[in-house]
């Protein structure tokens, strides 16, 4: 997916990973200026061949757009983390089943500030409601759960610092000395990193 154009999202989608349509005509309009900030390129997010996420920010609403059967159809809900400024909304939404969910962002600027940076879905995105802000400031870039047994633990991280959570955003525990971080991902519990400024590379393991 991409930045609207002209009040429209090109969205493309590949079933065998060597064609691609575009299927933008099938996602809501675009508000004024709305987008994606893909520092992360987890502003988009999918689970098995049927439901997909995008979270989007830079105009009025911060809004998920969400389908359930493939990219054939989307629907768009709202989100109460920080928006309304070109700056602000969705960075990064991941789901740990077609139900539960957590959306990070913020406004990227304002690194300095504390803000409504998480949310929590669990009814595959369609409503969402604030979890507890993350312990240090400015916008989420990147979350991602902690695979493995159905696990709640959640890292989120951004310019300002990085965090755990065990509870999907119920509790924040610092990561004393991270910062400068811009994305995370895990292959295993054992095994995750966090990938920031200079090329930097964190492995994190639980």
């Amino acid at each position: 997916m991409s930045d609207a154009v002209a009040g429209r999202f090109p969205v493309v989608r590949t079933t065998d990973g060597e064609r691609w349509a575009d299927i933008g005509d099938r996602l809501p309009p675009a508000q004024n200026g709305e987008g994606a900030f893909a520092a992360s390129g987890t502003c988009a997010a999918t689970i098995g061949d049927g439901h997909g996420w995008i979270s989007t920010g830079a105009a009025a609403r911060a809004r998920v757009l969400a389908t359930s059967d493939g990219g054939d159809s989307w629907r768009a809900y709202q989100t109460p983390i920080v928006q309304g400024s070109a700056t602000s909304g969705g960075a990064s939404v991941e789901f740990r089943d077609t139900l539960d969910g957590i959306l990070g962002g913020g406004d990227i600027a304002a690194p300095d500030s504390f803000a409504d940076n998480v949310a929590r879905s669990s009814d595959g995105g369609r409503t969402w409601r604030l979890a507890t802000r993350t312990p240090f400031p400015g916008a989420i870039y990147g979350l991602a759960y902690v695979p493995g047994g159905g696990s709640r633990t959640v890292v989120a991280t951004g310019p300002s610092g990085a965090a755990w959570s065990a509870d999907e955003g119920g509790s924040w525990t610092v990561l004393n000395g991270v910062s400068g971080y811009w994305a995370v991902a895990f292959a295993s519990p054992k095994a995750g990193w966090l990938v920031g400024r200079e090329g930097r590379i964190l492995k994190i393991a639980f």
